[in-house]
């Protein structure tokens, strides 16, 4: 049930990811947390033990803007997936507005996923809640394990009201986006309607702003088929470039005039002069016999280069 508080205009609503033990929901949410900007979500409880890894439940808010004017925050959940745990399962599913249900994909397992269907089914009837009624889509995780089961008999076995089906692996982010954004269009979708406004036209979230998918899985990443998913239109580099560029709108300088320009900009140093003085001393001689006098005189030359 949505948490409308009419006097500061906020708007709080509750998704909560069910499934069988192990199947990837804490996975779901840590991905979610550690991708998104700290003004963004909120602090994340976290309660493991030996047996399943979330004991009581994951809870982290996450703020998704403004919604017609009123802000707008997700609180995410996980339950424990163990049968043993199911008083606390119904605690945690009280007055959820949507349901992601991560199935495990593996063959061997896919009575756990029933029994979890049957399960979440049983406890939303015992609260006046029926699945069909309540916003919900299915995550098929581990999809790049051995011996899975196709999509098509997870849909037949498990989708029992042909909502979205996304596949997914958890642990690396692939598919964990699709479906946080889908169950929140469909929350917030409904929300408008009971408040009667208008259609919900805003995207909460951005993938390629706030969860990036890491660059060294882009390449092995699989495909996978949903009945979500839209093909990305393909874009060309160089025509994204003349148009984002604002250094490509004058013509680029010819070597020539790169030269000049560095020629003005860079001030020629004035040569420094240089002087040497170069003196010889004067010699008197005079020669007994012939009486003759022999004078050298001195000479001061000053020597100037530039």
């Amino acid at each position: 049930m949505v948490f409308f508080n009419y006097a500061t205009k906020e708007i709080t609503a509750k998704i909560v990811y069910y499934g069988p033990g192990l199947s990837g929901k804490t996975t779901n949410l840590q991905y979610i947390y550690n991708n998104l900007p700290e003004e963004d979500r909120g602090n994340m409880v976290s309660l493991a033990t030996s047996e399943d890894r979330t004991l009581f439940f994951d809870f982290m808010p996450l703020e998704i803007g403004s919604f017609k004017g009123i802000q707008t925050t997700i609180q995410l959940y996980t339950v424990p997936g163990q049968v043993v745990y199911d008083t606390t399962r119904k605690l945690v599913l009280k007055g959820s507005d949507g349901i992601v249900f991560v199935a495990d994909s593996q063959k061997e397992l896919m009575d756990s996923n029933l029994e979890s269907v049957d399960n979440l089914e049983k406890n939303l009837r015992e609260q006046g809640m029926s699945l069909k009624d309540l916003p919900h889509i299915l995550q098929f995780n581990k999809r790049d394990l051995l011996k899975i089961a196709p999509v098509e008999e997870l849909n037949r076995m498990l989708n029992r009201y042909g909502v979205p089906h996304f596949e997914a692996i958890a642990i690396h982010g692939i598919g964990v986006y699709e479906c946080l954004r889908e169950i929140t269009l469909s929350v917030m979708s409904k929300i408008s309607r009971e408040l009667n406004v208008e259609e919900f036209e805003a995207e909460p979230i951005k993938a390629e702003d706030k969860i990036p998918v890491p660059s060294s899985l882009r390449e092995e990443e699989p495909v996978l088929s949903g009945s979500y998913q839209e093909e990305a239109p393909q874009e060309e580099p160089e025509e994204l470039l003349l148009e984002t560029s604002p250094f490509l709108e004058s013509e680029p300088s010819t070597p020539q005039e790169e030269e000049e320009i560095m020629l003005e900009s860079t001030p020629l140093e004035e040569p420094k002069e240089e002087e040497k003085e170069i003196t010889v001393p004067i010699e008197l001689k005079v020669d007994q016999d012939t009486r003759e006098i022999k004078l050298k005189l001195s000479l001061n030359i000053k020597l100037s280069r530039k």
